[in-house]
């Protein structure tokens, strides 16, 4: 069961677990949108298929908090508000320490290989933007606080790993990963106007009790 955060006739606000696909892929693995398409049509009784705009992803291993548009109308301007930046969003993220500051702001240019699913830093390519803080240090990790200004392809991922900062757990841009970890990442506030209603709307999740966002426990969950 996906956890359900908020809802109404135009929005679905929901936790995404941690390693579930957002949409189908190759591996034919169970996703989210159509695991939420069916429960509303299994609740509601509703005869036809069940519309469900996605307007945002989250990277299969991360998890935490994502909005979806229940009617066109909400799709159209979410993704508008998200073009034009007028749509916060917030993570958390357990990085390799190695004296980074205590805040900081990382611009990168990137670019993809669709062939082996890879982001790097370029000379060109397209523009990436956040901003982070520092919440905690223990031993050789920081958590960290990231303010995305942009909603590039693994960018949190790549433009730390590349500032010399990997995620923990992280396969893919982290040389020091041991096959155990998990990815540090997840999703934690939305911040958006209702598309329809006009009212400001915030919500928040902390991640899942398990290693490394346990280690900071004193700042996270008490």
């Amino acid at each position: 069961m996906i956890d359900i955060v908020y809802e109404d006739n135009h929005l679905l606000v929901v936790i995404k677990p941690p390693m579930m696909p957002v949409q189908e892929d190759a591996s034919k693995d169970i996703d989210l949108l159509n695991t939420l398409k069916n429960f509303i049509k299994e609740r509601d009784r509703k005869p036809g298929n069940v519309y469900l705009g996605l307007v945002h992803r989250l990277d299969r291993p991360v998890g935490g908090l994502m909005v979806f548009a229940k009617t066109s109308k909400a799709a159209s301007r979410l993704s508008k508000m998200i073009s034009e930046h007028d749509f916060k969003k917030i993570y958390l993220a357990c990085i390799l320490d190695r004296g980074i500051e205590d805040k900081g702001h990382l611009e990168d240019h990137l670019i993809k290989d669709p062939k082996t699913n890879t982001v790097k830093v370029a000379d060109h390519g397209k523009l990436a933007i956040l901003d982070y803080e520092v919440l905690a240090r223990k031993e050789d990790l920081a958590l960290v606080k990231v303010y995305l200004k942009t909603g590039r392809p693994h960018q949190i991922r790549v433009q730390f790993s590349a500032s010399g900062h990997p995620l923990y757990g992280d396969h893919r841009y982290n040389d020091r990963v041991k096959k155990d970890e998990d990815l540090a990442l997840w999703s934690y506030e939305l911040g958006f106007t209702h598309p329809v209603t006009k009212a400001p709307l915030v919500f928040k999740s902390l991640p899942i009790k398990k290693r490394p966002f346990t280690y900071f426990k004193e700042v996270l969950y008490e």
